[in-house]
């Protein structure tokens, strides 16, 4: 079940979203080199909660087709505005309802997303469902345990109708893929932005 008040937020901050991470840049860049060596030309990939497309773009070259899905139709509005690679395709959908068969991804990524999600399990349940066996998960999150407290920037975004459910360290993160049968290949820290960024790479066991 959708958010829906999150979604609310997420479709007034569409048009904003794009320009505003602009400033994060280069922690976008130094995600896409952590998950680059993972990908192959063979690879079909879905990512879900792609926004505008900060990651899409860039990786998508790197794929065999690439499926860029948010549950908020205003960010795919504002994707599609981007550009237009013909293996890269955007849709309306929501990680914890989708409608991809069982199986059908060699690939899943889903980026800064599941820390913000009130109930995350199911998304990582249908992730689990769509990926074929031994199918990568790439999930960068944001670890706000991990350094300094940001308690008034966390704050302001509350403000703001941005709603935050989960907060994570490192090894916290790791226990919480482990859970949904998935076996940690690497987790590497990017730093910058609104926290660090644990770059996690997993493998479905079976």
């Amino acid at each position: 079940m959708i958010d829906k008040s999150n979604k609310k937020f997420w479709d007034k901050f569409a048009k904003l979203y794009a320009p505003f991470m602009k400033k994060d840049k280069e922690v976008y860049d130094k995600v896409c080199e952590y998950l680059s060596p993972h990908l192959n030309k063979d690879m079909e990939v879905l990512e879900l909660a792609c926004g505008s497309g900060q990651l899409s773009f860039t990786l998508s070259k790197q794929a065999k087709s690439w499926v860029g899905t948010d549950f908020s139709e205003q960010m795919i509005i504002e994707a599609k505005k981007c550009g237009n690679y013909e293996n890269l395709t955007f849709e309306v959908a929501d990680a914890t309802a989708l409608s991809y068969a069982n199986e059908k991804f060699d690939c899943v990524l889903i980026a800064n997303a599941l820390h913000i999600m009130p109930k995350p399990d199911r998304a990582m349940k249908e992730i689990y469902r769509v990926l074929k066996p031994k199918g990568i998960l790439f999930a960068p999150t944001f670890l706000w345990k991990e350094g300094k407290q940001r308690n008034i920037l966390k704050n302001l975004m509350s403000v703001f109708g941005f709603k935050m459910y989960q907060e994570w360290d490192k090894k916290q993160f790791e226990n919480f893929i482990k859970e949904y049968g998935f076996s940690v290949v690497e987790m590497k820290l990017a730093y910058g932005g609104l926290a660090p960024v644990g770059v996690m790479i997993a493998v479905k066991e079976s």
